[in-house]
């Protein structure tokens, strides 16, 4: 079936800039997308594109899940929300996608207690795209676990592997260890437990990885537990918006540097779009039974179609098979 469903009503900028991703991406992939929300509000945003009507079809939901909402009630109380009937429909079809920008809590909560793990995956994980020197790095968890064993560590380092081997189309993708020094001993004992399993997993292990060294990193996949993949996610995004903020400042102060400016346009937007969040999509949800995919809160059209594109991309490319069976492999050895 391959259906793709989208949260209308997820998002700082829902349901207006979700729904001219939609219009965009039906236009550019010609594939059917569901868009789940106020049917009065879609239909209103729909009527300002041009597109083919027999690709976008509106399921109307009645509630809308709020940041402040208490994630696991979420799943009780507001079942006709844009969210949880999404992700309901992933349960009738294992083959669909689910995209929001929505509460991540309540995501988080209704892919785990509405779909459940793959079998053999003990936590499922969050995992972005990091800019770097060499192409993207795979950076997981980012939040879906706060707490972690370090099993759970080398699950996510599969998981993002046969993600990046994939995807990104990285043959044997290097796994790095974030820590707070690159010697095996260095850490707490979750991190020195899980460096010698890396060892021993199969995996083309590199070590540990100072924060530091991301971006330089020869790492593929780097993995943490989600409270620590959290704050480094949170400062990136941060440092690079005060950097382009202040650089923009420095450029507007006087006539000299703004002529400097339109010299150096080009190159420094090709330097942003390194940066910027907007050109890897969303965050996938690894290790639950759907293929479900975070897009940023604060997305516009631009950052919602590539979260779209993204998740075509992990149907295309059967991810959820593909991390079933190296679940398998790994327990057969």
């Amino acid at each position: 079936m391959n259906n793709i469903y989208v949260d209308g009503m997820g998002g700082d900028n829902a349901p207006s800039e979700i729904v001219k991703a939609c219009v965009d991406a039906v236009n550019d992939f010609k594939r059917k997308i569901h868009i789940l929300g106020n049917e009065e509000a879609i239909k209103k945003e729909l009527t300002k594109y041009q597109y083919d009507v027999n690709l976008i079809k509106i399921i109307h939901t009645s509630e809308k899940v709020e940041n402040e909402d208490e994630p696991a009630m979420v799943i009780r109380r507001k079942k006709d929300s844009s969210m949880v009937v999404g992700i309901k429909k992933l349960k009738e079809d294992p083959t669909g996608v689910f995209i929001s920008a929505g509460s991540t809590g309540a995501l988080l909560a209704g892919g785990t207690l509405l779909l459940g793990r793959i079998k053999g995956i003990q936590r499922p994980a969050l995992t972005i795209a990091l800019p770097s020197e060499k192409g993207p790095t795979l950076l997981l968890d980012v939040g879906a676990n706060a707490d972690c064993k370090a099993s759970y560590l080398v699950q996510f380092a599969m998981m993002a592997s046969v993600y990046a081997q994939n995807v990104l189309d990285i043959k044997s993708p290097k796994v790095g260890l974030i820590n707070i020094g690159t010697e095996p001993n260095k850490g707490n004992e979750l991190y020195k437990e899980t460096y010698a399993l890396l060892e021993k997993s199969g995996l083309d292990f590199i070590g540990n990885v100072e924060s530091r060294e991301i971006i330089e990193s020869k790492a593929d996949v780097l993995v943490c537990d989600g409270f620590t993949g959290n704050i480094i996610l949170k400062l990136t995004e941060g440092l690079s918006s005060f950097i382009f903020s202040s650089l923009k400042s420095a450029l507007m102060e006087s006539l000299r540097s703004k002529m400097g400016g339109i010299l150096l346009k080009p190159a420094l937007k090709q330097f942003k779009s390194k940066f910027d969040y907007k050109e890897y999509g969303g965050a996938p949800l690894l290790g639950v039974k759907g293929g479900v995919i975070k897009a940023h809160g604060s997305s516009d059209s631009k950052a919602f179609y590539n979260a779209i594109r993204q998740g075509i991309v992990f149907q295309e490319k059967n991810i959820l098979e593909q991390i079933s069976n190296k679940i398998v492999e790994k327990q057969q050895l």
